[in-house]
């Protein structure tokens, strides 16, 4: 891999853990997973979004804040690379569409302090998944308290990512259409996501649709 560090990012359900998985394991990687469920008010959240927003994402900020600043600042002399399936903006994202905007104003505060001490990707790589294999995706994993989230849920997800990362320009990001492969299944599928992710972006957003 030609990039230093890699953060694979994408809705609910879009594949990003087992990605960031094949893509350490192929290539000597250090890998760095989200420790999400251990988080206390995420299936609150899911039950009750109003009540339990603010002191869920909070958690999720500090937790991911306290994680990529001991792993990025240690180095692994027996990795060539880092990859994580997630980046701290990721807090952000969701926060934009959780949040009243009191809330998310405090919660921006904080995070634009966090966030100047972690080292941004040199690559973040958003895999594009329609709402409906999302759903497929979810219920496959078969986590519970993941079961009744509603397509208009994870359909703000998406559109935060998407105005989001467009006004971003100096983070070199790639979007990757995935909805017509199965990189999971199919081995010939993987290659092609592994092919179209190590290459030679330029700063900015650019966007690759990968066809079987």
């Amino acid at each position: 891999m030609r990039y230093n560090f890699i953060a694979i990012e994408g809705n609910i359900g879009a594949g990003k853990t087992t990605l960031a998985s094949k893509i350490s394991s192929l290539y000597n990687g250090k890998l760095i997973l989200e420790q999400f469920e251990e988080n206390p008010f995420l299936e609150k959240f899911y039950k009750d979004q109003e009540k339990y927003a603010f002191p869920l994402e909070l958690s999720f900020l500090a937790d991911r804040y306290k994680q990529l600043q001991k792993e990025l600042s240690n180095q692994d002399l027996f990795s060539d690379f880092t990859i994580s399936d997630y980046f701290l903006n990721k807090s952000l994202i969701f926060a934009r569409k959780t949040l009243g905007e009191d809330e998310y104003q405090l919660f921006m505060t904080l995070f634009n302090i966090m966030n100047a001490n972690v080292p941004r990707p040199d690559l973040l790589v958003h895999l594009y998944v329609s709402v409906g294999r999302l759903q497929q995706n979810i219920r496959s994993r078969g986590r519970s308290y993941e079961q009744e989230i509603p397509d208009e849920y994870l359909e703000k997800i998406q559109d935060s990512y998407f105005n989001y990362l467009k006004q971003q320009p100096g983070l070199r990001t790639l979007v990757l259409d995935v909805n017509a492969i199965d990189f999971v299944a199919y081995p010939s599928h993987l290659e092609m996501v592994l092919n179209a992710i190590d290459r030679d972006y330029p700063v900015g957003l650019s966007s690759v649709r990968l066809l079987p």
